[in-house]
């Protein structure tokens, strides 16, 4: 028996999702709000940390979604997700190292300081002190303080800007030596970089790519995967789209201005 804890358009759950659809897997789907429900004494059990996704496989669990994905890749059939070259594995290695240590704490700060900022600014002072002190992470917590309060002048979203950056770079710079990341074939690299574009893309950010051929060329044949579909596509529901297509303002301007001033 397979169960995900997952949430939505949660990026690390969409990195969950792409490794079990690669490898043609199903899974029963516990979907989280991620509007509190993270937090619940039960589901804290699971995932002490009160993040998505968490994975229970025949009563194991397992959580952190690099971790889902090499488990993913271990334990079902279908294609590997790991190239057999040294060198290309440590191109996955490198990518999803990058993804977790700098991309996915910088997506944060972007997300909030645009989409998801609203919600949190029509919280008082008191509600959204009551709202952070829920997180077991306080660097996340004073990050996100951050962003609903300046928005993208805070002084985070430079930094963040700069590390996805690094993303797009690695990206163009791997697509050189074959169609994907670590070469000819899709690998764990792939998965782990997908929604971090993805979300720049949902953010009106895509502009950040014009200069790198290379990036657009792979973010149109990933998303012509069927797992972009099954991971990515049909768990956008219609509020997902139109949170994603409204909000203001723009951050295109604000995010050129940090790029042109590097």
């Amino acid at each position: 028996m397979l169960k995900l804890y997952h949430g939505k358009t949660s990026v690390c759950s969409v990195k969950a999702r792409l490794a079990l659809a690669e490898k043609g897997q199903s899974f029963e789907s516990q979907l989280l709000t991620l509007r509190g429900d993270q937090f619940d004494p039960e589901y804290m059990k699971l995932n002490p940390n009160a993040v998505v996704p968490t994975l229970i496989h025949d009563g194991k669990v397992i959580i952190e979604s690099t971790v889902i994905m090499h488990y993913a890749d271990d334990t079902f059939g279908g294609p590997s997700l790991m190239p057999a070259d040294p060198l290309a594995r440590a191109k996955v290695h490198m990518t999803t190292k990058l993804m977790d240590e700098y991309v996915h704490n910088s997506c944060t700060v972007l997300s909030f300081a645009t989409a998801n900022r609203s919600h949190l600014t029509r919280l008082s002072p008191q509600e959204l002190e009551a709202e952070l002190a829920k997180a077991p992470s306080r660097a996340r917590s004073d990050a996100k303080r951050q962003v609903v309060q300046h928005g993208l002048d805070a002084p985070l979203v430079v930094e963040a800007v700069h590390h996805f950056e690094k993303l797009l770079d690695l990206i163009e710079g791997g697509v050189k030596d074959g169609p994907y990341i670590a070469g000819a074939a899709y690998s764990l690299a792939d998965a782990a970089a997908t929604p971090y574009v993805w979300r720049l893309h949902q953010l009106k950010l895509a502009r950040m790519w014009d200069r790198r051929p290379g990036v657009a060329a792979w973010y149109d044949r990933i998303r012509q995967r069927p797992s972009f579909a099954t991971a990515v596509a049909q768990w956008m529901t219609q509020a997902d789209i139109d949170r994603y297509a409204n909000f203001e303002p723009n951050p295109w301007p604000k995010v050129s201005e940090i790029l042109r001033a590097a």
